[in-house]
């Protein structure tokens, strides 16, 4: 495990170096895409026009880099409100004078350049906003995670597809899904020594989970489309009370970009339509749709405390480790993360990401939802801001874990915590199925 503390400063600054730049990479990809018309669009109520996150990218480094570690002069003072997403819902942001493109390329490299000296010349120690470089690595996460929105508003976009990327790879043999029981007792949730670990992810804290069985691999679409034929979106016994109601309210009739063409199914990907790949996870479905699915199965969706401990848990060691596989950083071996590919891999592509018990694919591909609402982990500090997780928390949002093939390993790990509305399917969210240990699994669970 690479522990920033025992790094020496000037280690640590280039990887923060590395990190930034490979951030900047990403973003600059993703509106170099498409022209100025496109990036000044709203393609969609529910996203911002790609111009308005790429100034906002800008204006948080601007905020808390430039000016609160730096100490410097603001470069943009007068477009703080514009760019704050609290002040300013997605819906509104396209009537709000903002940056035109150019503007926006010009204020972000400024800053940019004005965070490298600031990095260059800043004691990464002695105040907990910079300790470990934290304050940089919120920042790399930040841009990641609108990176991720961003990805999403290309696949909301209309016209001739404009990214492209390589197939992932493909399962190195045949692939059989199962349930793996997870045993009862207790485990270490959330973290205390990840250097740039957010204040939700903290802090550790013992957990007891009794036996369970979740499934090796996500639902897929093949598994899902069985849902659909067998008319589970017009059965309301599979639904709860408040899905079946958003159910009809937005006619939903199957996960959202997928295209009825006769008496078959195809899939919009980034402005390709396809067949549906039967053994990829299905995508862009709600939480609503997951659990009707679930329960169409007879099965239910995990805990966020069971999916924690089906990702972390070594039942050898009987520690959490950072990630399913081991402690070291996400490779292209482990997970399809960071918009390398640009849809799930099929289950089973990934063997050496496998958890200690033997579940896959849990980090990267789709974000999972899980059951239960945002809540803070006893000892819950708000830092360095109250709206980051804070504000948040409530019976409104659901919770995601493990990342999709649009979150960056960086914004992505093991006790990562996503939130969102039930409704939510513009975003890459799958699930995986759980259920109960039944007795003959409790019983075995005890005589190991």
């Amino acid at each position: 495990m690479t522990v920033f503390g025992e790094l020496d400063t000037e280690t640590l600054r280039d990887r923060v170096a590395r990190q930034l730049t490979r951030s900047r990479a990403r973003s600059t990809a993703l509106t170099d895409a498409v022209d100025d018309e496109d990036l000044i669009r709203q393609h969609s109520k529910l996203m911002s026009p790609l111009v308005w996150d790429y100034a906002h990218i800008g204006n948080q480094e601007e905020l808390w880099l430039v000016r609160d570690v730096g100490g410097r002069e603001p470069v943009r003072e007068d477009i703080d409100n514009m760019y704050d997403a609290f002040q300013n819902a997605r819906a509104d942001r396209p009537a709000l004078p903002l940056l035109s493109p150019t503007e926006t390329r010009s204020y972000v490299r400024e800053v940019r350049d004005k965070v490298m000296d600031v990095l260059a010349s800043t004691k990464l120690e002695g105040r907990k906003l910079v300790e470990n470089a934290f304050a940089f690595g919120m920042i790399v996460q930040h841009e990641q995670q609108h990176n991720e929105t961003m990805l999403a508003t290309h696949q909301l976009r209309k016209g001739d597809p404009v990214l492209h990327a390589p197939l992932p790879p493909a399962p190195p043999g045949p692939v059989v899904d199962k349930g793996i029981l997870v045993p009862a007792g207790p485990f270490t949730m959330g973290t205390s020594v990840e250097p740039w670990a957010l204040d939700n992810e903290r802090p550790a804290h013992q957990v007891h989970v009794d036996a369970f069985v979740i499934d090796k691999y996500p639902v897929t679409n093949g598994m899902y489309l069985e849902f659909v034929d067998a008319g589970g979106y017009d059965q309301q016994q599979w639904w709860s009370e408040e899905g079946w109601a958003y159910r009809q309210k937005a006619s939903l009739v199957a996960p959202r970009f997928w295209v009825r063409d006769g008496d078959r199914w195809l899939r919009d990907c980034f402005g390709v339509v396809e067949p549906l790949v039967l053994d990829e996870p299905v995508v862009h479905v709600c939480y609503h749709e997951a659990e009707a699915f679930a329960a169409w199965a007879g099965k239910r969706l995990p805990t966020e405390v069971e999916w924690e401990k089906a990702a972390r848990f070594d039942p050898a060691t009987g520690r959490s480790r950072r990630y399913p596989w081991g402690d070291e950083d996400p490779g292209p071996e482990h997970a399809n993360l960071g918009q390398a590919h640009l849809r799930p891999a099929r289950i089973g592509a990934y063997p050496l990401g496998e958890s200690p018990l033997g579940v896959a694919q849990l980090i990267g591909d789709v974000w999972e939802w899980t059951s239960g609402d945002f809540h803070p982990y006893p000892g819950f500090v708000a830092f360095p801001y109250r709206e980051y997780s804070e504000v948040f928390f409530g019976p409104d949002y659901r919770m995601l874990r493990g990342g999709s093939f649009g979150a960056d390993a960086a914004a992505c790990r093991g006790t990562f915590r996503n939130w969102d509305y039930a409704i939510r399917r513009q975003i890459f969210s799958g699930f995986r199925l759980a259920r109960d240990a039944g007795p003959e699994e409790r019983l075995l669970d005890e005589q190991r």
